[in-house]
Formats: structure tokens, C-alpha cells, sequence
């Protein structure tokens, strides 16, 4: 029997699938999200510094309401992304 924190994290990892299926690769897509930030903020901004900011946004989001179900789950794929694009 699966735990609630075991099914949860079964659910994120789901998500993780899904929004890769919809939005490709999370490397390739955090690396073009660097390359545009860093053209918008004039400074060189790595695949591992967009993760930290969207999960930073999520935490923010989450000091306002921590009952929100979405952004506790981006919470989880994001820190998980982060393993993924840390070289």
C-alpha cells in the first residue's frame, strides 16, 4: 500500500510527463528559457537560476495560499527538474 506522500509524489511525476509531452525536453525548454532571459536582463542566466526562479515563484505563491494543490506539485517537478539540468 502506497503512503499519501508515495501517491503524491506518483502524481508529480505524472505531471512531470504529461508537461513534458506538451512542452518537449525540460533541458532543452529551461536552456531556451535562459537564453531568453538572459537577452531580457542583459546578463548571462544558467538552466539551474530559471528553475530556482520558477520555484521561487511557486514558494511565493504558496506564502499567499499553501493549500494551492498546483503549486505545491511544481513545487515537487521543479526541485526534481533542478537534478535534471545541474550539470
Amino acid at each position: 500500500m502506497s503512503t499519501p506522500a508515495e501517491m503524491f509524489l506518483k502524481h508529480v511525476a505524472n505531471v512531470i510527463a504529461e508537461r513534458s509531452s506538451q512542452y518537449g525536453d525540460a533541458s532543452s525548454n529551461m536552456a531556451a528559457i535562459a537564453t531568453r532571459w538572459s537577452a531580457t536582463l542583459g546578463r548571462e542566466i544558467t538552466p539551474p537560476q530559471v528553475v530556482l526562479c520558477l520555484l521561487d515563484l511557486k514558494l511565493a505563491r504558496l506564502a499567499h495560499d499553501p493549500t494551492h494543490e498546483d503549486s505545491v506539485v511544481d513545487v515537487c517537478g521543479y526541485a526534481a527538474l533542478l537534478r535534471q539540468v545541474t550539470p
